[in-house]
This record gives C-alpha cells, sequence and structure tokens, in this order.
C-alpha cells in the first residue's frame, strides 16, 4: 500500500510563493502519473496539474504560467512551485499518484495552502 506525503504548505502572501513536496514511499519504478489536486471550501476536487511518467505535464488553466510541476525520480518526489499566489488559491492540495502495474490511484492525506491579501 503505497504511501503519499505532503509538505511545504502553509500561509503565504498574495502575490508570493510556496513550493509542496510529495514523497511516495515506492521507488519510482512503480510510478505512473503523479501530480495535484485541491479543495476549496465547499468545492469538489479539481486537477491543479499532473507529470506522467515521461515527464509530459498538465495544468488547470487557472494556475497556467503560476504554477510548475516537476519530480525527482530517485526521490520518488513530486514537487509543486507555486508563483503569484491568489487568495483563490486557497484550498487543500492533495498530492496523487498512479502506481503503473496495479494501475491503482494512490492520495496523499492533504495539506492547507492559504492565501491571504
Amino acid at each position: 500500500q503505497m504511501q503519499l506525503v505532503e509538505s511545504g504548505g502553509g500561509l503565504a502572501q498574495a502575490g508570493g510563493s510556496l513550493r509542496l513536496s510529495c514523497v511516495a514511499s515506492e521507488d519510482s519504478v512503480r510510478l505512473g502519473t503523479m501530480g495535484w489536486y485541491r479543495q476549496g471550501p465547499g468545492e469538489q476536487r479539481v486537477l491543479v496539474a499532473t507529470i506522467s511518467r515521461m515527464g509530459s505535464t498538465n495544468y488547470a488553466d487557472s494556475v497556467k504560467g503560476r504554477f510548475t510541476v516537476t519530480k525527482d525520480n530517485a526521490k520518488s518526489t513530486v514537487y509543486l512551485q507555486m508563483n503569484s499566489l491568489k487568495p483563490e488559491d486557497t484550498a487543500v492540495y492533495y498530492c496523487y499518484a498512479q502506481e503503473i502495474f496495479s494501475a491503482r490511484d494512490y492520495w496523499g492525506k492533504g495539506i492547507q495552502v492559504t492565501v491571504s491579501l
């Protein structure tokens, strides 16, 4: 049972930056697409950014040009660099990873990001 552990959330001012990290308990050879989703108050969980096994990235329109998703295969870690933060980025951010052999999806417990004016 793979585990995902997020870190790096917290409070930032509008226009500021935060960097989220997510470490997977499995070796990267077992990992497929990884990425980040978020869930704002009273909202559904939505995609923020993903990165494929081959390194292709996909972003929600709302974060294009501001957020960057990367990964370090040696560390089984995916990152989300968030720049030019806006109050509407306030949400719980969830790390996501797919295990390629079982095709199962895994989620982290979530980490709070709060952006103030």
